[in-house]
């Protein structure tokens, strides 16, 4: 009401015509279409890091189940039925288990050595394949976006340099709206860039991480079916862990000795 009342009194405001929607329509289809391609990228971009977060983050959250359940078991068949079925560590099991079963048709022990550990580095790497789907199109998006801006950018420029020569006379009024709507382009190209190199990055990081994590257990299986389930990595419970803890604080602690009084 208030509001109402103070530009009933001031008259009416006067209308913006360098606005966004004004300096797009000046564009015209060519703007509109660029700004229609950097908004495809930026979606795309923030489906392909949302997807592929929860995807690495649920691979992650079953590396904690394999360390303390999948290796309590007596052999590798029956820590497989602990596992998800469709998890990328069950299926690395599957693969050490059927390299075995082929093991025994090899007549030299090098030949067979060899096939198991290309048996689960294929596993490995069809897993590390698949997370790293749609991280190319990120590592396109962060290389492309900024030039698709400067395009926009380019025709404003031109636009307004036209107008300039139409009119001959550099006013406001004629190159404001294609500069506006260059500046407009550049921005959004950066908006759309900075996100997809940043996920991009970050994406790549969490993939390394798991990969090492898979070799380590991809060398874990190996080991433990070369040598018939002798060798095992080592699993500690976390009751044992804060166990171990509260037994070794009281000797971390030195006690101080007061001498007796003459």
């Amino acid at each position: 009401m208030i509001t109402d009342i103070l530009v009933a009194a001031a008259g009416e405001a006067p209308k913006n015509q360098f606005g966004f929607m004004e300096a797009m329509n000046q564009g015209g289809v060519i703007a509109w279409s660029i700004f229609g391609v950097l908004v495809i990228m930026s979606v795309g971009s923030f489906y392909i890091l949302i997807t592929k977060y929860l995807e690495q983050q649920k691979i992650l959250n079953q590396y904690k189940k394999v360390r303390s359940d999948f290796w309590r078991a007596g052999t590798l068949s029956d820590g497989r039925n602990k596992l998800e079925k469709n998890s990328a560590w069950r299926q690395l099991v599957d693969d050490g288990l059927s390299a075995e079963e082929s093991h025994g048709k090899m007549t030299d022990s090098l030949e067979a050595h060899d096939w198991m550990v290309g048996s689960l580095q294929r596993s490995q790497d069809s897993i590390n394949a698949k997370l790293a789907g749609g991280l190319p199109f990120l590592a396109s998006t962060g290389a492309t976006a900024p030039f698709i801006g400067l395009l926009g950018t380019v025709i404003g420029i031109y636009r307004a340099l036209i107008n300039i020569g139409i009119e001959g006379s550099a006013s406001i009024d004629k190159v404001a709206g294609p500069v506006g709507e260059a500046l407009i382009m550049t921005a959004i190209g950066l908006l759309v860039a900075v996100p997809a190199v940043l996920a991009y990055n970050w994406l790549q990081s969490r993939n390394k991480r798991i990969a090492e994590l898979m070799t380590g257990f991809s060398t874990d299986i190996l080991a433990n079916i070369n040598s018939k389930g002798a060798i095992r990595p080592a699993v500690m419970t976390a009751t044992s862990t804060q166990q171990a803890g509260k037994a070794a604080a009281p000797a971390a602690r030195p006690t101080a000795t007061v001498p007796p009084k003459a």
